[in-house]
């Protein structure tokens, strides 16, 4: 059993109103994602279609203000899923509504999308996070990094909420420092809402894969001293499950 390493295929690179200590918070935003497992010696194909099928509709959906932003997701390193398409949207409502919608309009412009991507990704999994008011380095229109690294969480969900606090009061101020010091370019934390079995996720996002890895083990070191090294083991003993993911942002608005 791993033991879970704060700082982890494919990360979700959300543009959403959550910054720790300076947004509101009573503030909450949503992400829709479908996480997809494909075949990796077609999954470029999987990439064409959402350039030429998905993306103007999702490109227009954004200029409207009917979502936030959307995000078209690739596999680096990691587990099952190989691609994910990402939707944001400052409520529920707006947020179903646009994908309902999104989805009916691709079907009737390009019905042969369907068929690309169940041929291509023929099995896919759907969340619904959602962002932790307090908790999050990422501001509303932020610009994220190239490549991301992502830790999604298995945690008792009797005590997960303690988890949040560790994060707000301790362990995200490790996170802000590194975006201040220009080693991130954002980080996330987001809460399960709907969907499998795990429970929170940490997104960040930087310019490349090896810059990453060391601001990752920087942020290591930096967790396993002092007061954060308690916080640490007391998150892993709620949450003792984690799976990592390494990935590239293929498109994304904005």
């Amino acid at each position: 059993m791993k033991r879970m390493m704060l700082a982890g295929l494919i990360t979700i690179a959300i543009a959403l109103p959550a910054t720790t200590g300076a947004q509101d918070d009573a503030a909450v935003a949503f992400a829709y994602v479908t996480y997809f497992e494909c075949n990796p010696a077609t999954e470029y194909r999987a990439d064409e279609n959402i350039e030429r099928s998905f993306k103007p509709h999702y490109d227009a959906a954004v200029e409207a203000g009917t979502i936030l932003s959307w995000s078209w997701l690739g596999h680096f390193v990691g587990a099952k899923w190989r691609r994910a398409l990402v939707l944001t949207a400052g409520n529920m409502n707006d947020l179903l509504d646009a994908a309902g919608a999104l989805g009916e309009a691709i079907a009737e412009s390009t019905p042969e999308s369907g068929r690309v991507f169940t041929e291509v990704c023929p099995v896919h999994e759907d969340y619904i996070w959602e962002t932790v008011p307090g908790v999050g380095g990422t501001a509303a229109g932020q610009e994220r990094g190239d490549v991301g690294f992502s830790v999604y969480i298995e945690c008792d969900v009797n005590r997960e909420e303690r988890v949040d606090e560790l994060m707000q009061e301790t362990l995200g101020q490790i996170y802000d420092q590194q975006v201040a010091d220009g080693n991130l370019a954002t980080w996330t934390w987001l809460r399960h809402n709907v969907g499998g079995d795990y429970r929170r996720l940490l997104s960040l996002t930087g310019a490349d894969h090896k810059g990453m890895m060391r601001t990752r083990a920087a942020i290591l070191e930096q967790i396993r001293s002092g007061r954060s090294e308690r916080a640490f083991n007391q998150m892993n003993d709620i949450c003792p499950k984690h799976t990592d993911y390494m990935g590239d942002i293929v498109y994304e608005t904005p």
